[in-house]
């Protein structure tokens, strides 16, 4: 049976035809084939042309590939279209070996993009729950959700109630992610490529992390041993907490941060994957719709990513505090607590930094070698379906852009709690704000049962238990998840089947969205100091650190505002980049060189302002110690630090905006759609492109504030564990001066290595492109295709291999240099030499790293907007000689913004997180 339809393209139409197996119960898998033609003009379409289908289908039968979702053959277009594309019912799909050409078969056609998955790429965890009856699945969820509520409430009421918002905010992801998965794939050219780029990117993410989770074992084990022969704090020996349950406690927090920074990142991956041909089709009737579909899916994304993260670190809190019976006598006091749980920030931040090393060589080095043979040498235009390297492109922008960024972001936001609450509880400490052991007046505690003193009890109890300083940042990100959802929703769809022009700029609607989370954001932040922070000995204190808030949520603004004015070509310096093009390469490069560098300032000075701001006035906000020194003001710094990340759920959300839009733009490219779809791609591209880049500015901002708390955090246990005042560092002794040196060259030879990565690999992908032109010159005629598959196999090992070196850097430099140095201080009476060579080098490391990191993302973002500016026409459009001084300069920025910058900003904590969980080794 044979029928003609349309497919909605200009001058192009389909014939389909249906057929299936006759078995033993008949008709038993029905099938569809559907052909594209150019015109009616190119291959009639009648009966003979019918017959030339089904003789076709009849001889090719016995000789079909049954396959599941592998991305083969896909679908080309032009002058000529000689490949079939398939569409899947009940789960299979067949291939037909021969192509049809003038309306007659030929043969030995390969088979050019084989199947990357070999296995199903659904983590283990996943598969094993999925094989559950469904009902039995409910009532364990329930039973699972019960004794966390237990637990919880065995703890604090606070922890409820984050455990309440987070329930609740995984429920409204599921929303998400059931609205996106509902909408319409489009044509099944586009499903087609999907697949491809689902199964590469599901299949290298299978690859990369089964690498990673033995390298995480064997640190665990390494971590483990430390930690059995390594000295305890006379605190810990006085709860009774012995190395082996410190060294068990410690490794299980490490283990637990890296298994979830993984699932992050898987779930950061698998939303990209399906929602990218659902935004693709979307374009074809609306821009907005198109805009609506990916901020969702890229909500989804960040809603499990930050619940994972809270939820992570109050479940272990709430374990800890039960198992180890906190603030019972002769146990561990509260405020120690939060020191327990640094081997979760430091088990996310090692899967973190490998994650975004091994997705960003892999995604640049596939994107540098289609560029530089496509573009450049061969003139196709981006995304073009002749280019072999075009799959392992949008395969990248996936691992690295999305799975690579959901890890990054758990990292930011587990790290940046815990480092709170430890300040948080040595605040509260000094303050002498104890808990439910204090001694109350007798009368009181007679009285206990009267009502009206049972309430002074209950008040005086609240009044003194610092939970409240110590759950703080877990309260914060609790309604960050309310202010977020809303701000993901303010943003609307509509069923508009113009095609000409987006209707309003979408930077702006993404924007407004982002102004409501804001507004909210300032009023929860405000409702949480009053709940947690007020205390009698010191009144106005909470107002002084919703003032800290304030802080920093203005900074997290100015950090977008000041990314958004360097890397949108809507302002004067990508304009004046995208100028520069026009005489030459080199000026090119120069000009873009130094914008980047400038772009150091402004953020710089912001930072500056809110350390200094928040510091002051945590100092005066009246909570004092024993001797009547102020002791608020570390704390003011942490809490400018949760205000600047009280929103993070909304600009993760844009952050994932912009790989689904950029691969949602390749979608549409290789499967031909009409040049209005691509225009409204390329649009959603580029304010990709500027989302991506404000967010790298407003990751690494926030990196800098939760640096110096962690910073502060390891003085305060080195000198717990010494029981010698370290309070300050002095870089006028040689061997702490010679730390920062090391600390600054860390980040220079980290991020050298990092480019250099992509650099070979990308030489690699460049060698196999052109010989895949040379050899096969009928890529460029559409009359052959190219290998896909080997460019994806290339890229994939080269990455895996190449993120070793740089990340072993990262991880043994400071553990290298603390122990050479500790030595050397036992052999000249410096008892803790080694400690203060770590604490300047990781000092020194802090503020290269974010210049550096500031100068990558920004330069790298300027020159790929500079690019996205000229192909709109201006300078002379695509293919004039000032845009392919534009593509250079975006071949040089590619490793820049998407592998060493990014992965700077894991850098920067990993090193804060490793020196405090190995600070007993450096004594």
């Amino acid at each position: 049976m044979a029928e003609k339809e349309d497919d909605g393209r200009m001058g192009k139409e389909v014939a389909t035809i249906y057929y299936g197996p006759t078995g033993r119960n008949g008709w038993d898998c029905l099938q569809r084939v559907t052909f594209l033609r150019l015109d009616e003009a190119d291959r009639m379409f009648c009966p003979e042309f019918e017959a030339d289908i089904t003789r076709t289908i009849q001889n090719t039968w016995q000789d079909r590939h049954i396959r599941q979702g592998s991305g083969s053959d896909l679908p080309q277009g032009g002058e000529f279209v000689p490949f079939p594309v398939t569409r899947r019912t009940n789960s299979y799909s067949i291939m037909m070996e021969e192509d049809m050409e003038n309306g007659r078969s030929y043969q030995e056609r390969p088979r050019t993009f084989s199947t990357v998955r070999s296995k199903s790429s659904i983590p283990l965890v996943f598969r094993l729950l999925m094989r559950i009856n469904p009902r039995a699945l409910i009532i364990l969820s329930l039973l699972v959700f019960s004794g966390v509520l237990y637990v919880g409430a065995s703890t604090s009421p606070i922890v409820v109630f984050v455990f309440c918002i987070c329930t609740l905010s995984l429920f409204f992801s599921l929303y998400l992610a059931k609205w996106v998965l509902t909408k319409d794939e489009g044509p099944p050219e586009m499903s087609e490529i999907s697949d491809a780029i689902r199964d590469g990117a599901e299949g290298f993410f299978r690859t990369q992390y089964g690498t990673i989770s033995k390298m995480a074992c064997i640190l665990a084990f390494v971590i483990l041993g430390i930690y059995l022969f390594r000295t305890t704090t006379p605190q810990q020996e006085a709860s009774g907490l012995g190395r082996a349950t410190s060294a068990y406690i410690t490794v299980a927090s490490f283990l637990l941060g890296a298994l979830c920074s993984g699932i992050a990142g898987f779930v950061g991956m698998w939303v990209s994957v399906r929602a990218n041909v659902r935004v693709s089709s979307a374009a074809r009737r609306s821009a907005r719709e198109a805009l609506q579909i990916a901020v969702r899916a890229g909500g989804f994304s960040a809603i499990v990513v930050v619940c994972m993260a809270v939820f992570g670190v109050a479940i272990l809190y709430s374990t800890f505090y039960v198992w180890l019976g906190v603030d019972s006598p002769g146990s561990m006091k509260v405020t120690d607590l939060p020191l327990l749980l640094v081997g979760y920030g430091f088990g996310a931040s090692f899967v973190a930094l490998f994650a975004q090393l091994g997705g960003g060589i892999y995604t640049k080095a596939a994107d540098v070698g289609a560029d530089l043979v496509g573009k450049v040498e061969q003139g196709i235009p981006e995304d073009d379906p002749r280019n072999p390297a075009v799959i392992a492109d949008l395969v990248g922008d996936n691992v690295g852009d999305c799975a690579a960024r959901g890890a990054d972001l758990f990292e930011s936001i587990a790290a940046e709690i815990i480092s709170a609450m430890i300040l948080g509880g040595t605040m509260a400490q000094r303050c002498k704000i104890e808990g439910k052991s204090l001694l109350l007046p007798s009368n009181i505690l007679v009285n206990k049962n009267t009502g009206h003193n049972s309430q002074v009890v209950a008040h005086i109890l609240d009044m003194l238990n610092p939970s409240g300083f110590i759950l703080f940042p877990l309260v914060v990100h609790s309604f960050d998840l309310v202010v977020s959802s809303v701000g993901i929703l303010s943003i609307r769809g509509t069923r508009d089947s113009s095609l000409i022009s987006p209707i309003e700029d979408p930077m702006a609607i993404m924007q407004k969205g982002y102004s409501v989370t804001i507004m909210l954001a300032v009023l929860t932040f405000g409702v949480s100091t009053r709940w947690l922070l007020y205390t009698e000995q010191a009144p106005s204190a909470w107002l002084n650190f919703a003032l800290c808030g304030l802080v920093g949520i203005i900074t997290a603004y100015a950090f977008v505002w000041i990314s958004k004015y360097y890397t949108d070509y809507k302002h004067e310096p990508v304009r004046l980049l995208a100028l520069s093009s026009s005489t030459g390469h080199g000026t090119n490069i120069i000009a873009g060189v130094s914008l980047g560098m400038e772009s150091t300032a402004l953020p710089v000075l912001v930072i500056s302002v809110a350390i200094i701001s928040a510091y002051w006035l945590g100092q005066t906000s009246g909570l004092v110690d024993e001797s009547g020194n102020p002791t608020g003001g570390l704390f003011g710094t942490a809490v400018a630090t949760m205000g600047m990340l009280s929103t993070a759920g909304y600009v993760l959300t844009m952050d994932m905006f912009g790989p689904i839009a950029d691969n949602a733009g390749g979608i549409v490219e290789m499967s031909q759609q009409p040049e209005s779809v691509r225009e409204i791609t390329d649009v959603l591209d580029a304010v990709g492109n500027t989302t991506k880049a404000t967010t790298k500015g407003f990751a690494i901002g926030s990196a800098a504030l939760a640096s110096f708390l962690l910073f502060s955090a390891y003085m305060d246990e080195v000198a717990s564990f010494a029981q010698l005042p370290f309070k300050e560092v002095d870089i006028a002794v040689p061997e702490i001066f010679v730390g920062g040196l090391l600390g600054s060259m860390l980040i220079f030879l980290f991020s050298a290595w990092a480019c250099s990565a992509v650099g070979k690999t990308a030489q690699e992908v460049v060698n196999e492109v052109r010989r895949q032109f040379i050899e096969r010159p009928g890529i460029m005629d559409y009359k052959e295709k190219p290998d896909y598959g080997r460019c994806v196999a290339i890229v994939a090992s080269a990455s895996l291999r190449e993120m070793i070196r740089p990340g072993a850097l990262a991880i043994i430099s400071p553990m290298a240099v603390g122990v050479i140095f500790r030595i050397l201080g036992h052999s000249t009476g410096q008892p803790l030499l080694g400690a203060k060579v770590v604490a300047s080098m990781l000092m020194f490391a802090t503020v290269a790293g974010i210049l550096m990191a500031l100068f990558l993302n920004t330069a790298g973002g300027a020159w790929d907007n500079a690019k996205k500016y000229i192909e709109t026409g201006a300078l002379g459009g695509k293919g004039s000689e000032s845009h392919k001084a534009a593509v250079t300069g975006d071949t040089v920025g590619d490793p820049f913004k998407d592998t060493a910058g990014p992965s700077l900003h894991v850098l920067i904590k990993m090193l804060a997180t490793i020196t405090l969980v190995m600070a007993p080794i450096f004594l």
